[in-house]
């Protein structure tokens, strides 16, 4: 018996990354799992896996959610987890951007956590019972480069609590996860330059990079019945670099 057996569990930018980690380890653990993505040749390719459904979805649009979410609702019968992971990365300091960057930052990664939150909390609490997990970003939590990106991230932080408080009453839980500088896609230009790598090793007391499953395994656990008194939490993904 799975860790997640029989839930349905949806997962935005879930055809790629540290979203299809979540993907597949939630699939290992018994779930039936929507992937939501933007990028439909990725979603044609996760959907080759068993009990993995890819569906398209824009996060920043309201349409595309309340059509996704009545879909599930209709094929799988509940929506029980919801992991908003979709987002984008900027590395301009705040003397760097401009108006069009900060809105399309806060469009995918903000707005589209606080409507995919929207849309999905009526399901849940009508069914008093269900697990949102949020991606922040370690930066939310230590103001490592004023940008863009850890505004957008910052807004999630404060978003996470406000919905745990106010739908806790209906039996969901809300929390939010703060990853460091993971092995993804993103990080890729890190990698190629030993010199930016060690200076991120050294001042993160694990002195490594994290890894997509360990992103993944924290997040199966939050939204796993086995944290049902936990909400409103935040857990670092980091390690150690926010405890310094």
């Amino acid at each position: 018996m799975g860790r997640l057996q029989d839930k349905v569990a949806i997962v935005t930018g879930g055809a790629s990354g540290i979203g299809e980690r979540i993907v597949k380890l939630f699939r290992s653990e018994g779930a039936t799992v929507v992937a939501a993505d933007i990028n439909q040749a990725a979603l044609d390719k996760i959907s080759e896996n068993d009990g993995i459904h890819g569906k398209k979805l824009d996060v920043t649009s309201e349409e595309d959610w309340t059509a996704l979410l009545k879909d599930v609702k209709d094929e799988f019968g509940s929506i029980d987890i919801l992991i908003n992971n979709a987002g984008i990365s900027s590395e301009k300091t705040i003397g760097e951007i401009d108006y069009p960057e900060w809105e399309k930052m806060l469009k995918i990664n903000g707005f589209g956590t606080l409507i995919g939150m929207k849309h999905t909390l009526p399901y849940m609490a009508e069914a008093k019972s269900g697990s949102i997990v949020n991606l922040s970003s370690v930066t939310a939590m230590v103001g490592m480069g004023l940008n863009t990106y850890t505004s957008s991230k910052g807004s999630v932080r404060a978003m996470s609590k406000a919905a745990a408080t106010e739908y806790g009453r209906f039996g969901v839980r809300v929390n939010a996860v703060f990853p460091g500088v993971i092995q993804t896609p993103m990080t890729e230009a890190l990698e190629s330059s030993s010199a930016a790598l060690e200076r991120i090793n050294a001042m993160t007391p694990l002195q490594r990079l994290g890894k997509p499953e360990e992103v993944a395994n924290a997040i199966l656990f939050l939204a796993s019945d086995e944290a049902a008194y936990i909400t409103g939490a935040e857990l670092p993904i980091d390690g150690g670099y926010s405890a310094l």
